[in-house]
């Protein structure tokens, strides 16, 4: 199978569709899949479902589709630095579906392995739980939340060979590989590719068998969030 496209925009030509549940990788704006988020953007699809971390900033990476208002709801855990998805949720434009971000990564894993539901201490007690089952588990109370699948995942890796297997670059690591893993259609965007057998096996952090179609952006603006630095 030829899992390469030539850009960002033929490989989610006939996938994406309106009303879709899209995850997205990254954090902040380390490890997102910039090329295919802009592609997603010019597709003009609408009514969309984003599970990610974070919503990008204004003007940048997810926060490019709440200006848009290609996305109608939001699953994440932080979103402090987009001040349009502000505006959206408190005028009742957004819907949010505020997830602890340990939660959220885990409902991506499991989602990926086939678990459609699984057990955690993390929100018991708070609005977090509301509606849900609790149960008790050695004295202890767990709140039960359900795994989730993505129609479409994006993912950015640092590199990739043919059968896309893939390596990520330090941080950049972050939410990437259960996003990978919880995409029935996962597209991959990636700095390198190489020929099959140049990635040692040992290397791998995400197996091919996740990965649908690989597009390579060998240049993107790894745009700076919250840039630090000490006085001269």
């Amino acid at each position: 199978m030829n899992k390469l496209y030539p850009d960002a925009a033929t490989a989610l030509a006939d996938i994406v569709q309106d009303g879709q549940t899209i995850a997205v990788g990254g954090f902040g704006l380390c490890g997102i899949p910039e090329a295919l988020i802009g592609a997603l953007r010019d597709s003009g699809k609408r009514n969309l479902t984003a599970i990610s971390n974070n919503a990008g900033v204004d003007g940048f990476g997810l926060g490019q589709l709440l200006t848009t208002r290609q996305i109608t709801k939001m699953i994440s855990s932080y979103v402090g630095e987009n001040k349009e998805f502000e505006r959206q949720y408190l005028a009742g434009e957004l819907q949010l579906e505020f997830t602890p971000q340990g939660t959220l990564a885990e409902k991506l894993r499991a989602g990926g392995a086939g678990i459609p539901a699984f057990f955690t201490k993390t929100g018991v007690g708070t609005i977090v739980a509301e509606g849900k089952e609790v149960r008790e588990f050695d004295g202890e109370q767990y709140v039960m939340e359900r795994a989730l699948v993505a129609d479409v995942s994006l993912v950015k890796a640092y590199k990739a060979d043919k059968a896309g297997n893939l390596v990520y670059r330090k941080t950049a690591r972050n939410f990437n590989p259960n996003v990978a893993m919880a995409g029935k259609i996962t597209i991959v965007e990636v700095e390198h590719l190489v020929e099959i057998g140049e990635i040692d096996p040992d290397e791998v952090h995400t197996p091919g068998i996740y990965v649908h179609r690989i597009v390579v952006n060998a240049n993107p603006e790894k745009r700076i969030e919250q840039r630090t630095v000490t006085p001269s």
